[in-house]
């Protein structure tokens, strides 16, 4: 089975009408997109958007062997026009199947907001997913779930449909996901693609021709990412938004609650409101053991906080504990750790602050901090896969 994706874009287009965003201004030649629309085989098409037959020309196909039209969501504005020789346009109820008379099968799959997905089944018995913007199954169980050869969904938009797939299995390893409906939200370009090799994603342009089934060299989610940054940089949400396309990660928060400093609960909130609903939070400096379980993937954030907590174990805020064994205890503290991360076989996102950049502290303890810090982040670094730079939301690549 062969996919032409048409358009790849938001219903909208990528850029929008009239947008004068950076983004939509950015949105140039092959990062251009017009709304999405599949092309399956020559004879099955997955919504009609404005100018399908000319689109079609493009790539090199055509529409003239098409034998059913499909549409996966609601349209706003003038009704649809259908080119010369296309079927009528219709949707499928969900949980039916249609077989056509090219040996294709299709499911119309329930969603958890308007619209309807389509499992598409070739006689060569592969299969694709496509759901349209904004929309996630519903209702599908682990075990009872198809694997999918390839995944065409909102994975920006609606990456918890992306990590409900992965949760009863229908997207794998080997699963080829593509990112559609793109829209301004994500700059396009370099950061698109970053954000989305992130995810085990990948977006093509407009006209291009996927096999379903075929191998491609999508870049391997990396198991272990430091991300670094200052004060309000954008580190955290650069961490959350790493793994809100995997499902049950353990969010380890080494802040703890401090009863009674109601700034502080703010920001406990603020991070709390803004982490998927599946995460389950764990309250801890003990990062060890979790290190050393299988399991989901941990979210550690972060790594700063922790040094404060083993630097209070330690007594290192007085020069003569500091002297009489409390730096050695320290540095053994950050090996055992490190060692945790270099053994460990769970993905992890930690997050940690660079603050060797800014005004020299004033006090002797303030510096002491300040670079036990940056001998912590050396060495966790060393140990990961993949080092982020997060300045002014800008995430830059160190390693990886």
């Amino acid at each position: 089975m062969d996919v032409t994706l048409l358009g790849t874009g938001a219903p909208a287009g990528l850029p929008r009408p009239h947008c004068p965003c950076a983004a939509c201004a950015s949105a140039l030649g092959p990062e251009a997109r017009t709304a999405t629309a599949l092309l399956v085989d020559g004879a099955l098409l997955l919504d009609l958007t404005p100018g399908a037959a000319l689109a079609a020309a493009r790539a090199g196909r055509s529409l003239a062997g098409v034998s059913q039209v499909l549409l996966s969501h609601p349209h706003d504005g003038p009704a649809l026009e259908v080119p010369a020789g296309l079927p009528q346009p219709g949707r499928v109820p969900d949980g039916r199947e249609l077989a056509l008379l090219t040996g294709h099968r299709v499911r119309a799959v329930a969603l958890d907001a308007p619209g309807t997905g389509y499992a598409v089944t070739a006689a060569d018995g592969t299969r694709l997913l496509y759901l349209p913007p904004g929309g996630a199954p519903a209702g599908v169980e682990e075990g009872a779930a198809e694997t999918y050869d390839m995944v065409l969904l909102d994975v920006l938009g609606r990456p918890d449909a992306l990590a409900r797939l992965r949760a009863v299995g229908s997207v794998g390893p080997t699963t080829d996901v593509i990112a559609v409906h793109l829209d301004h939200d994500t700059p396009p370009g370099p950061e698109l693609h970053r954000r989305l090799a992130a995810a085990g994603a990948r977006a093509v342009p407009d006209g291009t021709t996927l096999a379903v089934g075929a191998y491609e060299d999508v870049p391997d989610v990396p198991r272990r990412t430091l991300v670094l940054g200052g004060a309000r940089s954008g580190k955290s949400a650069e961490a959350e938004r790493r793994l809100e396309s995997f499902p049950g990660v353990v969010y380890v928060a080494t802040g703890g609650t401090r009863g009674g400093d109601t700034e502080w609960a703010a920001r406990v909130a603020a991070h709390r409101e803004r982490r998927p609903g599946s995460w389950r939070t764990v309250e801890t400096c003990d990062l060890v053991p979790l290190l050393a379980e299988n399991g989901p993937p941990l979210l550690i954030d972060c790594l700063s906080l922790w040094l404060t907590d083993a630097m209070d174990a330690v007594g290192a805020w007085d020069d003569a504990e500091w002297a009489g064994g409390g730096e050695k205890a320290l540095r053994e503290r950050v090996a055992t750790l490190t060692e945790a991360v270099r053994a460990t076989r769970r993905t992890v996102v930690a997050v940690s602050n660079e603050v060797g950049s800014g005004i020299v502290p004033a006090t002797a303890s303030g510096r002491r901090y300040r670079d036990e810090l940056g001998r912590l982040n050396a060495a966790f670094a060393a140990e990961c896969e993949q080092v982020l730079l997060v300045v002014a939301g800008q995430a830059l690549m160190l390693r990886g």
